[in-house]
């Protein structure tokens, strides 16, 4: 599908998605679990991936008070309020066919562990991006305890085989390619027989999105401890040496229920595109912004420091933010990876340079997003530098119009560059901006409803 956006103005609230972080760890625990019901869940094309993997390791997904059944995640519409999990209780069984994980990076590093789990082979694939994404350590890892796990191609990318039971122990891994892996060690470890005792060969990057895994992991009643070099206890991830995991375990959430909260890396387009292109004197609103583990709530801050009034009534979980003449900053995405596009796009409009650091594993995502960045900004006027481990857009250097521009098959990538249309003169074309759909399905209805001028054509050939 293409979009065309003009510049516009906005005014009004929009309300965030729930976030697809939590809820393919929210799907997977109450999978985990002999049953439980994930509340305010987002149903995108990639947590019905996750959906259809409990689905063929025992269990099944279906929209709260509906008959369960079929593929665990075909039928789930994407307006549904809560999501009924039947769950395998810790063991689940070998597929009956090729779990497919499509786009969802995610789906594949989680249900690779908890496939360990099975009695039996289970093969996993994806689309022609994730079959190119590194899974190489978290194969490494489960080899190193026990498990077969190999990639098919030798290559360490999908299609992947993986060989159980896996009955825990100590394994080591690196921290700085994905926390994903170390996530997925993380929640199948809690029910294997003997626990699982991780420890990080390099400093853990993106430590926010485990400290998200964490705080599930608590509402479902399991138990993890971080832990430094010297084998203390810490508070959360941030400089982890490594995590303990006792064995044994059982996913129960209190109440039998767990509700997803809001997502930040949505919030960031909302955010930005009100610091570009709110009507004056008219704040543009963001509801569902209530505080949690989430890392890439530090949008707030980035937005307000590049020049924005920003208020974050956080009781309310609401988030007010006004148009402003911007200013270029320095960022670290070490921790944030998934702000990289937001950034980029908003150090476009910015006078002077906007830095952003420590970036260099934002390239193995849906695709180089520090590279589409860089190239999709400069079809539309950006002056940038990119470096192995940098992107720096020269705001003052550029001068920004519509153009066409490639979404690179990446939601992030498309959303980005959507934010960056509303403040330039003319009309800017985002080809491939349905895959909008893997984390904000209703991303352009949203943005059309604050007043984004837009124009949808029908899918690509």
């Amino acid at each position: 599908m293409d979009v065309h956006v003009t510049r516009s103005e906005l005014r009004g609230t929009a309300r965030a998605p729930p976030s697809k972080s939590y809820t393919h760890r929210a799907l997977l625990a109450a999978g985990y679990s002999d049953g439980a019901t994930v509340e305010s869940p987002l149903v995108s094309a990639d947590t019905r991936a996750t959906a259809r993997a409990v689905t063929a390791f025992g269990g099944s997904v279906a929209p709260a008070g509906s008959e369960r059944g079929g593929d665990g995640a075909a039928e789930i519409p994407s307006d549904a309020d809560a999501l009924a999990v039947e769950g395998f209780d810790g063991r689940p069984e070998v597929p009956d066919d090729v779990i497919d994980c499509a786009n969802s990076g995610t789906t594949m590093r989680l249900v690779t562990a908890a496939a360990a789990l099975a009695d039996g082979t289970t093969v996993l694939t994806g689309d022609g991006s994730l079959r190119s994404r590194p899974q190489g350590p978290l194969l490494d890892a489960l080899a190193d305890l026990g498990v077969r796990a190999e990639s098919t191609r030798g290559n360490g990318q999908a299609p992947l085989v993986v060989t159980g039971p896996l009955e825990g122990g100590a394994v080591a891994i690196p921290g700085d390619v994905s926390s994903q892996y170390v996530t997925a060690l993380l929640m199948a470890g809690a029910v294997t027989d003997e626990g699982v005792e991780v420890e990080l060969t390099t400093e853990l990057k993106s430590a926010p999105y485990v400290d998200i895994t964490l705080e599930l992991l608590a509402d479902f009643g399991v138990e993890v401890t971080p832990i430094d070099e010297a084998g203390d206890s810490l508070d959360g991830a941030a400089g982890a040496a490594g995590f303990s995991v006792p064995g044994g375990q059982t996913y129960e959430p209190a109440g039998g229920s767990y509700a997803v909260p809001g997502d930040f890396s949505s919030i960031s387009y909302l955010l930005a595109a009100g610091a570009v292109a709110a009507a004056p004197d008219e704040p543009l609103r963001i509801a569902g912004a209530r505080p949690s583990a989430q890392g890439d709530a530090a949008i707030v801050d980035i937005v307000e420091e590049m020049g924005a009034p920003v208020d974050w009534d956080r009781e309310a979980g609401e988030i007010a933010v006004e148009r402003a003449d911007l200013s270029g900053v320095t960022v670290d995405v070490g921790d944030t990876p998934d702000l990289l596009p937001t950034i980029a796009a908003l150090g476009a409009v910015a006078d002077g340079d906007t830095r952003i650091e420590n970036c260099e594993h934002v390239r193995y995502k849906e695709t180089d997003r520090v590279s589409a960045m860089a190239e999709e900004l400069g079809k539309m006027g950006a002056e940038t530098t990119e470096e192995p481990d940098a992107l720096t857009v020269h705001g003052s250097e550029s001068d920004l119009k519509g153009a066409t521009v490639d979404g690179r098959a990446d939601h992030r990538i498309a959303m980005a560059l959507s934010v960056a249309a509303l403040a330039v003169e003319g009309t800017t074309t985002v080809r491939g901006a349905e895959h909008v759909d893997v984390s904000f399905p209703g991303f352009f209805d949203a943005m059309a409803d604050l007043g984004m001028d837009v124009e949808r054509d029908g899918a690509i050939e």
